[in-house]
């Protein structure tokens, strides 16, 4: 956890050891003194305003330069900065308001590599017009829709009735367009939350506690 507020830490870390499947490995005020304190790590929970003035996109593109995941924490005040989170590839916002349980339920959902969705990571993906700013063919948004919803490329092939050579062509086309739109989806987990964030595919129902 990357903070610089103790009882925002102390909180969340004393919440999730009554959690034997989430295991609280660290916390630093700064990405760079996480780092120096480990790298085994599966998820970053970071805050996305932070005493040292430090970037939130700056920040976002360190972590995911590690291969690691990133859910934010906000105060809600500044949709800016949920948006510029947004757009540099954050799994979702969570509001430090909100019940510990949410909060928990949405570390959980972050952790396993699946997005969080909220009202904040909501409104902010309606209010940016360039995250919907790719423009792909009916043929390219089946194939997507098909493929990041988990398919696999052979899969998608016997359903579009096309080669699975010819699934691979498009999907490079679908990764060009993105990375062009400065939205680089290399992996199929990106090409997931780039289809969620177009609206291609619904953004995933939180189960309710019975």
């Amino acid at each position: 956890m990357v903070d610089d507020h103790e009882l925002t830490i102390r909180g969340l870390r004393d919440s999730l050891a009554d959690h034997p499947d989430l295991d609280f490995v660290a916390s630093a005020p700064t990405v760079a003194e996480l780092f120096d304190a480990t790298t085994d790590l599966d998820l970053v929970i970071l805050d996305l305003r932070l005493r040292d003035g430090s970037s939130p996109v700056s920040n976002v593109e360190a972590i995911r330069a590690r291969g690691l995941d990133v859910l934010v924490l906000t105060s809600g005040e500044d949709p800016f900065l949920v948006r510029s989170a947004a757009r540099a590839g954050v799994l979702g916002a969570v509001r430090k308001s909100q019940p510990i349980d949410a909060v928990v339920d949405a570390v959980r959902s972050a952790a396993r590599g699946e997005m969080v969705p909220t009202i904040d990571w909501a409104a902010a993906i309606d209010g940016d017009p360039d995250l919907a700013a790719v423009d792909l063919s009916p043929q390219h948004r089946r194939l997507l829709t098909l493929y990041a919803a988990g398919e696999t490329a052979t899969r998608v092939a016997s359903t579009m009735g096309i080669s699975p050579e010819t699934v691979n062509d498009y999907l490079g086309r679908i990764r060009l367009k993105y990375a062009d739109a400065g939205r680089p989806a290399p992996t199929k987990t990106d090409l997931y939350k780039r289809a969620l964030e177009d609206g291609w595919l619904p953004f995933p129902r939180r189960r309710r506690k019975s």
